[in-house]
């Protein structure tokens, strides 16, 4: 087997070495990877010289590719997503958020890729939401076990079309996507171990409990996942690859540029619905 695997941190991240994805992994070398995903959440492959349906092949082995609901995409690869951004705290990305939980089964797992860079900042921050729910109190964590919330597409989705950023209106986008409901805590599909499932893009409101008692609620969640001990921070250089679980983490790109930065985005379909 030539994958090697070093944890960044005691909590998410690792570094993957001996992965070239301009060539097929080897079925071992898949499980190895697979295998290190499940464990540390974010892998970080380095840079690799690849094109964008190569980075779509990659990503394939996970499962079904799915191009993202209201983003940009390039032509071809037509689902190979493009972020193309030189005002980042326009656009929406400066939040810690999952990507789509607004969608029954928001995707699963997203493969990045740095395009172009600017001279200085752009990091990207990933958060455990494993690490985020175990360090919670018991009666807290019972709490929470009960409950969910509502996830509506709205506000990411007003933003992404004031910054350009999405080529679809916000009625088609609110009629294909309705407001729905998740549970507040969900067991990850393969590790069974417990999540903690609202972010700050998409949650709007738990579900049983008044409206203030929900805003103060939530209010506590999203502070709780920006605690650093939950975190690992990338600098990216251009070609890096970094791969991610989308429904064991959080992410956070630091709004410290305003030079352009262009990045290639492919996402697998999600293959489970959230549950307790």
């Amino acid at each position: 087997m030539s994958i090697e695997v070093r944890a960044r941190t005691s909590t998410i991240g690792a570094d993957v070495a001996g992965v070239d994805l301009a060539k097929p992994l080897s079925e071992e070398d898949f499980a190895a990877l697979q295998a290190a995903l499940d464990e540390h959440a974010v892998l970080f492959l380095g840079k690799q010289d690849v094109t964008p349906a190569e980075q779509r092949a990659f990503t394939a082995r996970f499962g079904p590719i799915e191009r993202h609901p209201f983003g940009r995409h390039l032509d071809d690869p037509a689902d190979v997503g493009l972020l193309d951004q030189t005002t980042p705290r326009q656009d929406g990305a400066n939040r810690w958020h999952m990507d789509s939980t607004f969608m029954p089964k928001p995707p699963s797992l997203l493969v990045l890729r740095a395009v172009q860079l600017p001279g200085l900042g752009g990091d990207t921050t990933w958060a455990s939401m494993a690490a985020a729910y175990d360090a919670l109190s018991a009666p807290i964590r019972r709490a929470l076990d009960a409950m969910s919330a509502i996830h509506d597409v709205t506000g990411p989705l007003v933003r992404a079309i004031q910054g350009g950023h999405s080529v679809s209106g916000l009625e088609e986008i609110q009629t294909a996507w309705p407001p729905l409901s998740h549970p507040v805590v969900c067991r990850h599909p393969r590790t069974n171990r417990k999540l903690l499932f609202v972010n700050s893009n998409f949650t709007t409101r738990i579900e049983g409990i008044s409206e203030r008692e929900s805003e103060m609620l939530l209010r506590f969640l999203f502070e709780w996942v920006r605690s650093p001990e939950f975190h690992v921070r990338f600098t990216w250089q251009p070609g890096d690859v970094v791969l991610w679980d989308n429904l064991a983490t959080q992410h956070f790109a630091v709004p410290d540029y305003t030079e352009r930065r262009v990045m290639h985005r492919v996402q697998t379909e999600g293959d489970w619905r959230p549950s307790a």
